[in-house]
């Protein structure tokens, strides 16, 4: 029986891989003028494709549903994915984080190895094709209507739309449509791994300073939603970078305002007092010196009038007139300088999104519609999402691999 899988993203991809094994008929549409438009901008274009943690540590890192995840990643988990593509001639390397590359950093030859796959497989690609409905019939799959009228008929379908984050990449509102034609219940979308807009006037004078080695909380009314180690970056609207974004992924919509701070500790391997100690110590060399003179050892040049204003001592006394308590509020501020975020940067720049198909319409052993027949789900449109380090473009392969092997496998 000719499967058709709907969207050529990732999940789409895998899934028609895995559906055209055993010689079956399968038929990729895709609306776009070229397939992996999405995962050809991921990891600034290098494509972190997968993370090569143990099982406990991904399902730590996925936010939304994990145990949802648990028979589509045992049976396509990071390990088989990472051999998947090795053994299809496509050469990987791990970094820091246990985050996964293509060892060219070319995000072009992931997609180039799953289009040889698809190739070799006999799966039949229609592009600049875009799926209007699907057509249904007693409650089991017929087919699908495409924009132009045309009707391919097809006993299974594999729906991989993706959410709607990075509209320039093509995404829409697709997934949410359909599944209100087909009275699928969704959860609200919202946006995912996005930068976020802080208050302080004082983050846009470090427009572009990029922090590495810093550690961030999150909070909201104190209560901790989010700790992390790693990069971030001031904008001129608030902050960014992978901390920023694994960061977002807590907050839901409701939460922004005058409760939510991010704290960064910019000295995260000193303690309150070891950081006072390297103060003095500093200092030592430097006591006619004005006060704005003597942080360079310690901070970037870009971030020490921020804190110096901030720390509320004259920037031009001398170190020596310096009091305990001046320097103590100096110390402070450094483990903890505080910005309230007011809100985040939309799906315009979201790197995806938060919500889609209710995981409980889906049958998490085959990814098959509970309630159609043939119907088949994958990737982001389904209510599943993660923080960075390539988690999420396991979801998607995890899915879609399973998706495309139950499809292929229905009698």
């Amino acid at each position: 029986m000719k499967t058709v899988v709907v969207g050529g993203g990732a999940a789409g991809m895998m899934a028609a891989v895995a559906a055209a094994d055993n010689g079956n008929e399968v038929i990729l549409i895709e609306k776009n003028e070229k397939l992996g438009k999405k995962l050809f901008i991921t990891g600034k274009g290098r494509c972190n494709l997968t993370n090569a943690c143990d099982d406990e540590e991904f399902f730590n890192n996925v936010v939304t549903n994990s145990k949802f995840m648990y028979s589509a990643y045992y049976g396509f988990n990071n390990s088989m994915v990472m051999t998947f593509f090795e053994d299809n001639g496509l050469k990987l390397k791990v970094e820091r984080g246990d985050r996964v590359f293509p060892a060219s950093d070319h995000s072009s030859d992931v997609i180039g190895t799953l289009k040889r796959c698809l190739d070799r497989q006999g799966v039949k690609i229609l592009l600049n094709r875009r799926v209007h409905s699907v057509k249904t019939d007693n409650g089991s799959v017929t087919g699908v209507e495409l924009e132009d009228g045309e009707i391919i008929r097809a006993g299974r379908v594999v729906l991989a739309l993706g959410g709607v984050s990075y509209p320039g990449c093509g995404a829409s509102d697709d997934t949410f449509r359909i599944a209100d034609e087909l009275g699928i219940n969704v959860t609200d979308a919202e946006p995912a791994l996005v930068p976020l807009v802080t208050s302080e006037v004082w983050v846009h004078e470090l427009q572009g300073l990029s922090l590495k080695n810093v550690s961030t909380r999150l909070t909201n009314d104190k209560k901790c939603l989010y700790e992390g180690f790693g990069e971030m970056l001031f904008t001129h609207y608030g902050v960014s970078g992978p901390l920023v974004l694994s960061a977002s992924s807590r907050i839901k919509e409701k939460m922004y305002g005058s409760e939510l701070k991010l704290h960064i500790d910019l000295k995260p391997a000193l303690d309150e007092k070891q950081l006072d100690e390297r103060i003095l110590r500093d200092w030592e060399e430097s006591r006619n010196r004005d006060y704005i003179n003597s942080l360079n050892r310690l901070l970037p040049q870009k971030l020490i009038p921020v804190i110096v204003s901030l720390s509320g001592t004259d920037a031009h006394r001398k170190i020596n007139a310096i009091t305990k308590e001046e320097r103590q509020r100096l110390v402070s501020l450094i483990k903890d300088l505080t910005v309230t975020v007011s809100g985040n940067r939309g799906f315009n720049e979201a790197i995806i999104t938060r919500g889609g198909i209710k995981v409980k319409e889906i049958n998490p052993s085959t990814m098959e519609s509970k309630s159609i027949k043939g119907l088949y789900f994958a990737g982001e449109m389904i209510d599943v999402d993660a923080l960075t380090g390539g988690f999420n473009l396991q979801i998607a392969w995890s899915t879609g691999h399973l998706a495309g092997q139950s499809a292929g496998a229905e009698e």
